[in-house]
């Protein structure tokens, strides 16, 4: 667990892996906090990472259980938002959250996984990936 503190620096480690490894997954190049166009009328809207092209959109989350191994419930909220603004970007646009590897110290889940059992209804358009951290190698959760 990281303190507070540290957490700018471990999101913004997470993220550089991120794009490294959905460069060489999507063979696109991607920038990170770039802002979007969404809504109507139109607001801008910083995404963690945006394709070079302009046609891949990326949220990354690094959460991990708590303390008390429960699921991070706000954390949760935190995803719903930004699926609320992957809904606002047109359909053409590829829609992608990334999630840390995070597994349950009791449970045989991760919590990309448990996230998709209980919310996965809200994810229609959305990809939802997991990452390793300690072996860089991408699980589609959901495609």
């Amino acid at each position: 667990m990281n303190t507070n503190s540290e957490n700018p620096g471990v999101g913004r480690n997470f993220q550089s892996l991120t794009a490294k490894l959905l460069t060489e997954f999507y063979s696109k190049e991607f920038t990170s906090e770039k802002e979007i166009n969404i809504g109507n009328p139109p607001k801008a809207r910083k995404f963690d990472l945006v394709s070079n092209d302009r046609s891949v959109a990326v949220e990354c989350k690094c959460y991990t259980w708590t303390v008390g191994q429960n699921s991070p419930s706000a954390k949760m909220a935190t995803l719903n938002e930004a699926v609320l603004y992957f809904k606002l970007l047109p359909d053409a646009w590829t829609k992608v959250i990334v999630m840390k590897k995070a597994v349950h110290p009791k449970r045989n889940e991760t919590l990309a996984e448990y996230y998709f059992r209980r919310y996965g209804f809200v994810l229609e358009g959305i990809t939802l990936i997991e990452i390793d951290e300690d072996t860089s190698t991408i699980k589609i959760i959901k495609e």
